[in-house]
C-alpha cells in the first residue's frame, strides 16, 4: 500500500508527540511524518521533503496554532548546530514532556506500573556542561573554523559561543581559531588528513575551579607546542593543565592512545557531595556535576543502606556512585569493562581515603557470576549501564542471586523498560522510577530505579 502523502505536499497537521532526536510527530490516516522544529499540540502547515513505505519527513512552512509552551530559542546556532534539540521548548515543557516519554515507554515497551516520578530539573539550566569536545577544522578560504557539528553530520558550524558549555569553552572556542594563524598551527582537514590540531577539549572542575585544556593533534612532534601554550594561558588565565593528545589515524574517535603533558598537572581533581575526584585528559566523568549529584544521591537512596551492607557496583567506570555507596556501606565492589577506568576508581578511593572498596577490570557477565561462587554475595546491586542496556547474561546471574535489592540507573529508557520487564518475570517488583534532567535542552533524560525482591511463596 502506497503512502497517503507523497514529496512536495503541503499539509494542515496536528502534533502529536516529539521523536527521540526531538522531531514532531503527526499522522495522516495512520501514516508517521517526522517534523523538524514542530512541537507537541501545535497545529502547523507543513512541506513534505521525504516519503518511505512506512514513514515521512516534513519541514514547517508555518506554524498556524502554537504550543503554549514554545519559545524562542536563545542560541543563534540552534538550528544549525545538533547539540541541542529542544530550546524552542520551555523548560517546564521539557521536563513536562521527558516525564510523560518516560512513564509511556515503561508501559508500552515494559509494561510496567510502577509510580514514575516529576523530573529533577535544573534551578538555571544553563552552562551547565563540564567538558566541552570541540572540533577545529577550516573552512574554503583556509580560514580556521570551530564548533560543533550540525545535526547528523560532520559538518562544523563556526560558533562563537556556546549557552550550555563553561566560559573557559567559549574563549577556547572563540578565540583559539583567531589565533592558529599567528601561531602556525593548521587546523586538521578530516578529508584531506592534512593539517595538526583536530579538536580541544576543555575540561573543569565546579567545585575547584580547575580547568584542564586537551590539544588533539594529527603529530607528537609540535614545534608550536610553547606558543600553544601561552595562547591558551592567555585565552584562559585559570588554566591549570595543558595536556597534548596525539590522534594520528583516519577516525572520527575523538582521542588517540598517547597523552602527554604539555604544562601544568595532568589531572584537576572536582567533588560530587563529600567525595574527590581526580580527572585526567581520557577520564570518564559525568559532564553535569550538578545534577550527577542529584543522580547519585537518589541511588543511595534507594539502595537504602543501613552500614552492614555488601554492595556490588556494576558497570562502576572510574568509581563516582561506587564511592557515594561506600559512605553507607560495609562493603562495595565494582566491576568495569576498561582496565584504565578500574585505576581511576582505585586512585580515587585512595584519594578519598576509603578503605572498603574492591574494583577489578573485566566485564560485568563474567566477574560477577565469579565473585558469587567466591562467596562475595551482595545485598545490594547497582547497575549504571551504557545505553543498550544490561547484558542478558548479568540479568541473569541477579536473577539467580537475588539480592535483596537492585538499583539501576540508566539513560535510555526504552533498554531499562525492558530490562524491567525481565527482572519483573524473576521475582522482582519496581517500587518507583525517578527521572534525571542530566541534559537540558536535549531529548536525553537519566532515571533511577529501585526494586525490591519479593517475597517467594
Amino acid at each position: 500500500m502506497s503512502a497517503p502523502v507523497k514529496k512536495n505536499d503541503r499539509l494542515t497537521v496536528y502534533i502529536e508527540d516529539l521523536t527521540h532526536d526531538g522531531n514532531g510527530v503527526a499522522k495522516v490516516d495512520g501514516y508517521p511524518l517526522f517534523i523538524q522544529g514542530a512541537l507537541p499540540s501545535e497545529t502547523a502547515e507543513i512541506h513534505v521533503v521525504k516519503t518511505l513505505k512506512n514513514y515521512g519527513f516534513a519541514k514547517v512552512v508555518e506554524i498556524l496554532e502554537p504550543s503554549s509552551d514554545r519559545v524562542d530559542a536563545p542560541c543563534e546556532y540552534f538550528k544549525q548546530c545538533g547539540g541541542c534539540q529542544l530550546q524552542h521548548l520551555s523548560y517546564e515543557g521539557q521536563l513536562k514532556w521527558k516525564e510523560n516519554m518516560v512513564r509511556n515507554v515503561m508501559q508500552r515497551i515494559g509494561k510496567i506500573d510502577a509510580p514514575v516520578l516529576p523530573v529533577k530539573g535544573m534551578e538555571e539550566p544553563w552552562h551547565y556542561r563540564n567538558k566541552a569536545q570541540i572540533p577545529f577544522s577550516s573552512n574554503e578560504a583556509g580560514q580556521a573554523i570551530a564548533g560543533f557539528y550540525k545535526t547528523k553530520s560532520h559538518s562544523i558550524v563556526d560558533m562563537e559561543r556556546c549557552l550550555i558549555q563553561t566560559g573557559e569553552a567559549d574563549a577556547i572556542l572563540a578565540g583559539l581559531k583567531k589565533e592558529l594563524a599567528e601561531i602556525g598551527v593548521r587546523p586538521y582537514n578530516e578529508l584531506s588528513h592534512e593539517g595538526m590540531l583536530r579538536h580541544v577539549v576543555v575540561r573543569k572542575a565546579r567545585a575547584t575551579g580547575e580547568v584542564m585544556v586537551v590539544l588533539v593533534t594529527k603529530k607528537k612532534k609540535f614545534p608550536q607546542k610553547d606558543a600553544a601554550v601561552a595562547t591558551i594561558q592567555k585565552l584562559v588565565p585559570n588554566v591549570t593543565s595543558i595536556m597534548q593528545n596525539v590522534n594520528s589515524d583516519k577516525t572520527n574517535v575523538i582521542f588517540g592512545d598517547e597523552t602527554v603533558n604539555l604544562w601544568g598537572k595532568d589531572i584537576i581533581i572536582d567533588t560530587i557531595g563529600d567525595v574527590r575526584f581526580e580527572i585526567s585528559a581520557r577520564s570518564f566523568y559525568q559532564v553535569n556535576p550538578e545534577q550527577t549529584e542529584v543522580l547519585y544521591k537518589q541511588a543511595l537512596d534507594y539502595a537504602n543502606l543501613q552500614g552492614d551492607e555488601r554492595v556490588i557496583d556494576a558497570y562502576c567506570g572510574i568509581g563516582t556512585i561506587s564511592l557515594f555507596l561506600a559512605q553507607q556501606a560495609k562493603a562495595v565492589m565494582g566491576v568495569e569493562i576498561v582496565p584504565q577506568a578500574i585505576e581511576d576508581a582505585k586512585r580515587n578511593a585512595a584519594l578519598n581515603g576509603f578503605t572498603n572498596t574492591y574494583f577489578e577490570a573485566g566485564p560485568a557477565e563474567e566477574v560477577i557470576p565469579r565473585w558469587y561462587e567466591e562467596g562475595k554475595e551482595a545485598d545490594v546491586l547497582v547497575v549504571d549501564p551504557p545505553r543498550k542496556g544490561c547484558d542478558e547474561a548479568l540479568l541473569k546471574t541477579i536473577l539467580e542471586q537475588r539480592p535483596k535489592r537492585v538499583v539501576y540507573v540508566s539513560c535510555n529508557p526504552a533498554t531499562l523498560a525492558r530490562d524491567l520487564r525481565i527482572l519483573e518475570d524473576g521475582g522482582y517488583q519496581t517500587q518507583e522510577i525517578q527521572p534525571v534532567d542530566m541534559f537540558p535542552h536535549s531529548t536525553h533524560v537519566e532515571v533511577v530505579t529501585e526494586l525490591t525482591l519479593k517475597e517467594r511463596s
